[in-house]
């Protein structure tokens, strides 16, 4: 299986705070990689970097390389917003754009790429729509307010939003802790779908959920990698002492 992206010996910080340290991973293309470890380890730190999130951040510093397809994304000559149209982001909570419909909040970042006609339009919100199992359940009232639907089919509009301008990548930062176990259920269904079409990774504090959905698993702990490799052999038959703690719950 080809690597979409690679991270060699990436580090992070936030003024004085070393918050990831020597990072050297691959992640597979067309696959689920969930990245798992005590709160506060760089999880989400390192999920960021993967598309220049923390270019936004007042006082970070990105070092290593962040390679996608074998091109550094952190080259001075690159468009950082080009990247975040490769590298799609789901957040934690569901964050539809407020004062927009269902319809509007699909093609929101498909507009911003620039102008898109009507059938257009409507071709996408249908079929992105369709790809998160949410067509059904809204193709009657498209130009309600996105704030109307339930959390779990905000969240599933949110990745809708995200894959309607074709991205190659998806992240995606505890997207299903804000719901409740059906809704959960459906997202994690919805993974496991979009795996044919791109490249995902997630960052979970639920070791069930990184178990059930991801093909590869990457334990960190204060900022560095401890071990990364098949979901199955990581939950089963860890090779370092502190993989095989974390899982059985003797810290975390």
């Amino acid at each position: 299986m080809n690597t979409k992206v690679q991270l060699d010996n990436l580090n992070v910080h936030f003024g004085k705070n070393h918050a990831v340290k020597n990072a050297t991973m691959d992640f597979r293309e067309n696959s689920v990689t969930a990245i798992i470890g005590p709160s506060g380890c760089g999880k989400s730190t390192v999920l960021r970097s993967l598309n220049r999130m923390h270019d936004l951040t007042p006082g970070s510093k990105v070092t290593g390389m962040v390679n996608l397809d074998g091109m550094d994304i952190y080259d001075r000559s690159i468009d950082p917003v080009a990247i975040r149209r490769r590298v799609g982001m789901v957040f934690q909570k569901p964050n539809p754009f407020p004062a927009m419909s269902i319809q509007d909040n699909v093609v929101a970042g498909y507009r911003l790429n620039g102008r898109v006609n009507r059938a257009e339009a409507d071709e996408i919100v249908e079929s992105s729509l369709k790809r998160v199992a949410l067509w059904d359940e809204v193709k009657d009232r498209l130009r309600a307010n996105a704030m109307e639907l339930s959390g779990g089919q905000q969240q599933r509009l949110c990745i809708a939003r995200t894959i309607a301008v074709k991205p190659e990548v998806i992240l995606m930062d505890e997207p299903a802790s804000a719901l409740d176990p059906l809704s959960t259920l459906k997202i994690e269904e919805l993974i496991e779908e979009l795996k044919e079409k791109y490249t995902i990774i997630i960052v979970t504090h639920n070791m069930q959920q990184a178990a059930r959905v991801s093909d590869v698993t990457a334990f960190f702990y204060l900022g560095e990698l401890i071990e990364c490799g098949d979901t199955k052999k990581i939950f089963t038959n860890p090779d370092k002492r502190q993989t095989e703690d974390y899982i059985t719950g003797r810290f975390g």
